[in-house]
């Protein structure tokens, strides 16, 4: 009972977790950050508690607005609940219930003012992995070029646009969540694991930043994070097992790109 409960729990923390994915992008400007010891911590733990807090929050009105029980066939948006809100939409029911009509379309515009918000940062950020790639000849050497103008990663930006739009025609909104949330927490799982792995090889190393709970708190998200992906593997195979080959697929091209550098 403990196991289905759990294993159903981590089906659905898909789409939580891809919601908060973006939390650490802002250490992918680290270079460019005055004193990243402190600031980079302190808007880490600023960000992620505030929306953590708007979550939780969002939550209780859910509550306070809807029941959490409903019909399938019910006639109103009370009596269908948040368990059979139309097409999954538990925000724009309760928007509506509270303002009618236009509560729905505030949710619309909110949607869509969060929607652009998030995807400008997350394309700025983004593009600056692949830049930085670049400039350790880790990838194509005019990736790492900025733009004579406006001093940006335009190249590099553009290679994220065209992988971009080969995934948005792979497949639907929900096959790419699963794509996603897999590979993001096999990565993640792994820059823990080598946290152990340096405190043990480098012992006397410079450590600007502390990691809070050590080793408990890194231990226990491993656990869960391979629990998570291990689930999605067993009962979402035709999404995750292709991620996890991709992201397999980049051993060997790291290897061979180390030892030969490719140029343009």
């Amino acid at each position: 009972m403990i196991v289905s409960t759990l294993t159903v729990l981590a089906i659905a923390q898909v789409g939580s977790l891809f919601s908060a994915d973006a939390w650490n992008n802002v250490t992918f400007t680290a270079g460019e950050v005055k004193n990243p010891s402190r600031n980079l911590p302190l808007s880490l733990a600023l960000g992620t508690g505030v929306v953590i807090a708007l979550y939780i929050a969002c939550n209780f009105i859910y509550l306070g607005a809807l029941p959490l029980w409903g019909s399938p066939d019910g006639a109103s948006l009370a009596a269908r609940g948040i368990q059979y809100a139309a097409e999954d939409r538990v925000g724009t029911a309760t928007m509506t219930q509270m303002f009618g009509h236009a509560g729905g379309a505030l949710m619309a515009i909110a949607i869509m003012l969060s929607s652009f918000g998030c995807a400008n940062g997350l394309i700025l950020a983004g593009a600056r992995v692949y830049y930085a790639m670049a400039k350790d000849n880790l990838f194509f050497r005019s990736v790492a070029r900025l733009h004579p103008v406006h001093k940006t990663p335009a190249v590099s930006l553009m290679v994220q646009m065209a992988w971009t739009c080969i995934l948005c025609v792979s497949g639907s909104y929900g096959q790419l969540l699963d794509y996603i949330i897999f590979a993001v927490l096999v990565f993640y799982v792994l820059t823990i694991f080598g946290l152990f792995v340096l405190r043990r090889t480098h012992p006397e190393a410079e450590r600007p930043y502390r990691a809070v709970g050590y080793p408990v708190l890194p231990v226990i998200y491993i656990v869960m994070a391979l629990f998570i992906d291990i689930v999605l593997l067993r009962y979402k195979p035709q999404y995750t097992w292709p991620g996890l080959c991709i992201v397999l697929l980049g051993v060997p091209v790291y290897y061979l790109w180390k030892a030969r550098p490719i140029s343009d």
